[in-house]
């Protein structure tokens, strides 16, 4: 028989995985997490940052405050499982990433706290719209949130599929990447495919642009560092009969560093716009900042790994993972105050947590809901430990 703490976990994840909402327009995600969190007794503030909101509760006389953060934002992506009984019940929208289980891990983090109030100090949870295309965060603390509610830490997870189920992998320094995005667009001279000559073809010049791109990691990074440049879409003007005037080329970097981000923005610049000046082309590039590198801050590892070991036992925490070249908006957080991300595994097999994240298929593993409120509820204790 299921435990009342798990039935009120997968009663909050499948009603939150029927309702999805996209980025910044989670309002009856938000009422739907604020009611539930006035019921247990906490102080609760809305409309922070847009649709996220910002709840409390304090215990003792301590000073230490704490941030427990959850994202709140489905996907533009329709759900392929008709045999689903949560399934989502907006076409085109679903918790294709699980988010839906973070709420819900916090939210019961907040009831086991509220329950036995067995720490000394202040505990704010946090739930941030918007994080699949790293705006939620920027907005939130652009509204105030760390002048409002200021924390001395702030603690995240997200689950892996690809992990065993129930298990903890974090590390200090960064954890995962920036995403950069970038647009090149070269300005040739359209003409007819039999005569070539007369124009200026932007689909070479652009072609030899994505070939040297790649060697600026490969030639202008140091081997010790970690960088990604990937081209993701190449759009042309022209026709089967006809060379194009324009080819824009998009994509994305990804890297751990500022310095890196810097030299990557500097490197493509160069390239694109000497290939085409070479060429008797026309460059226009942009280059724009999208998620923050997420760098967990040494002391407060130690502290999630120390919770996460009392929790799911030692031999299921991965102090030292492998980092890895996804991006989460938790990063803009952790450039404001210092604090821990952890992965937390969902699964491996395919119908036990393993679909892969963004899939049509993917679903949180309720299994595991149990183990993350329990989580964020002893890296509460740690951090804000009872006196004597």
């Amino acid at each position: 028989m299921e435990s009342t703490l798990q039935a009120q976990l997968k009663s909050w994840r499948h009603h939150l995985h029927q309702h999805p909402e996209t980025g910044f327009e989670e309002v009856q995600t938000a009422d739907y997490v604020g009611r539930i969190l006035e019921t247990l007794g906490l102080e609760v503030h809305r409309g922070i940052g847009g649709t996220g909101l910002v709840a409390s509760l304090t215990a003792g006389d301590s000073r230490r405050v704490i941030g427990l953060r959850a994202d709140m934002d489905a996907l533009n992506i329709v759900e392929r499982a008709p045999e689903r009984a949560h399934a989502s019940r907006t076409h085109g929208k679903m918790h294709a990433c699980g988010h839906d289980g973070h709420m819900s891990m916090v939210l019961g983090a907040a009831r086991l706290l509220a329950e036995a109030r067995d720490f000394d100090g202040t505990v704010r949870f946090v739930f941030q719209p918007a994080e699949e295309h790293g705006r939620g965060a920027k907005a939130m603390m652009a509204d105030g949130l760390f002048e409002r509610f200021p924390v001395d830490a702030i603690f995240g997870a997200h689950n892996m599929p690809g992990m065993r189920a129930g298990t903890f992998a974090t590390r200090a320094g960064g954890i995962m990447a920036s995403e950069d995005n970038f647009v090149i667009h070269v300005k040739g001279r359209g003409t007819h495919a039999a005569r070539p000559h007369m124009g200026v073809d932007p689909i070479v010049i652009a072609s030899q642009i994505v070939v040297a791109l790649q060697t600026i990691v490969s030639r202008n990074l140091d081997p010790g560092a970690q960088a990604v440049i990937s081209c993701t879409e190449f759009i042309t003007d022209g026709l089967r009969n006809v060379i194009p005037s324009n080819v824009i080329i998009k994509g994305d970097t990804r890297s751990y560093s500022h310095e890196v981000q810097a030299l990557l923005e500097s490197r493509m610049r160069e390239v694109s716009e000497g290939i085409c000046r070479a060429n008797g082309a026309d460059c226009v590039f942009e280059y724009t900042h999208e998620f923050a590198p997420t760098i967990n801050s040494p002391e407060y590892v130690d502290l999630a790994t120390q919770a996460a070991a009392k929790i799911a036992g030692p031999d299921s925490v991965d102090a030292n993972v492998q980092p890895m070249m996804i991006s989460e908006d938790f990063g803009a957080f952790l450039q404001v105050v210092p604090g821990n991300f952890v992965f937390i595994g969902n699964g491996e097999a395919a119908g036990q947590g393993g679909v892969p994240l963004h899939n049509a298929c993917y679903d949180f593993n309720d299994e595991i809901l149990q183990t993350g409120a329990r989580y964020f509820a002893e890296l509460a204790r740690l951090a804000l430990p009872l006196s004597g």
